[in-house]
């Protein structure tokens, strides 16, 4: 049994920041604190991208506390970009972080300290600061004779490039930032077809900060109320980016309603018509993964976990980073530092700390 004050599990955007602002107020990492990362090497989510989202075609990836990102190449993979940022971060404000380690359950210890269990060791801990994302639950849907389907079916989560799909009909389904640049990248090689559950909005305007409160007040009014976070996109709309138009003046965004079956060859909708596919590439999202939390009980009738800020309602020695309002790069560091400075005064033993304020949201890629 290691003994710790804070465990942070988790090493991407969220987690880092967290780890950063931890030691930045005098804990040790390492002796006062833990970071806890199951992914082979730093980078968080974002080394699992398929190769062909360069550091060019993502979403700005903000900047980690104390550390600017410089002189990324915007030619060569994200992945490898950021996952050498990472790297370069860990090592210049010596987090130490664990790899890898999955934490399978987290429970109530003894002394009123937090069990984290994984397959390293296992913690006790005053507070726990979890950053583990989504990436590791990608979210497929289930229509009706999805089994009998005799092509392949996908998430983005196992994307790894066009080439595997020349000369193929590709049925894409999702609404989000990850379908457009998936459809864009496939259109050169492949047929494909748009199918989403609501019309697109695409926003042709630049990102303000009226427009990024707004949005973050509909994230947040959610988790207040313990129901599960929308997506960004949901909230934003879509960016219509130069790449964007291009491609709608070229025919390939043109959106079809949500089929109604799957056939053994393809798609059908409601009214009879058909398309034949060779592929359903499904790009609808990922959800919390927060399973291994689930030994606490946190979840709320709605399906949510009741938040304020980043701090979880039915118990304040838990804050979720990258859940809710925080999940984009910017929230991700304002979360740390806020949720950070709530820690350090519950070890202090101050009660009825305020809540951390709202963060602004800012979609990423994928």
């Amino acid at each position: 049994m290691n003994e710790v004050e804070v465990a942070v599990v988790g090493a991407g955007q969220a987690g880092l920041s967290a780890a950063y602002f931890l030691a930045r107020d005098g804990l040790r990492p390492g002796t006062d604190f833990v970071v806890l990362d199951h992914s082979p090497a730093p980078g968080g989510a974002w080394q699992f991208r398929w190769p062909s989202l360069t550091y060019g075609k993502a979403h700005r990836v903000h900047d980690l506390p104390g550390l600017p990102l410089e002189d990324g190449d915007p030619g060569r993979p994200s992945a490898e970009v950021v996952g050498a940022y990472f790297a370069r971060y860990e090592e210049t404000f010596g987090l130490r972080v664990r790899r890898p380690v999955d934490v399978t359950a987290v429970r109530e210890g003894e002394g009123g300290r937090l069990r984290v269990e994984s397959d390293a060791g296992v913690w006790a801990t005053r507070a726990l600061l979890n950053a583990t994302g989504t990436w590791d639950r990608p979210f497929l849907p289930y229509y009706p004779g999805q089994e009998t389907f005799q092509g392949r079916q996908l998430h983005t989560a196992g994307y790894r490039g066009a080439a595997g799909f020349a000369g193929q009909r590709v049925v894409v389904v999702g609404g989000g930032t990850s379908a457009v640049q998936l459809l864009i990248e496939l259109a050169e090689v492949a047929r494909t077809t748009w199918v989403t559950r609501r019309p697109p909005v695409f926003q042709d305007r630049p990102f303000s900060e009226d427009w990024g409160r707004s949005a973050v007040a509909q994230v947040d009014r959610r988790v207040r109320e313990g129901l599960p976070p929308q997506s960004v996109v949901s909230v934003t709309g879509l960016a219509a980016t130069e790449a964007v138009r291009e491609a709608q003046a070229r025919g390939i965004l043109r959106r079809q309603p949500m089929f109604e079956r799957i056939t053994p060859h393809g798609v059908a909708w409601a009214d009879g018509r058909e398309v034949e596919a060779d592929v359903i590439l499904w790009a609808t999202g990922f959800r919390a993964a927060l399973d291994h939390l689930a030994p606490l009980r946190l979840r709320e009738p709605g399906g949510g976990v009741r938040m304020d800020g980043t701090r979880v309602v039915r118990d304040p020695r838990i804050h979720l980073l990258g859940y809710g309002p925080s999940a984009s790069t910017i929230g991700a560091n304002r979360a740390g530092r806020t949720a950070v400075r709530d820690v350090r005064r519950l070890l202090a033993g101050v009660r009825d700390a305020p809540p951390p304020e709202p963060v602004a949201v800012a979609a990423q890629a994928g």
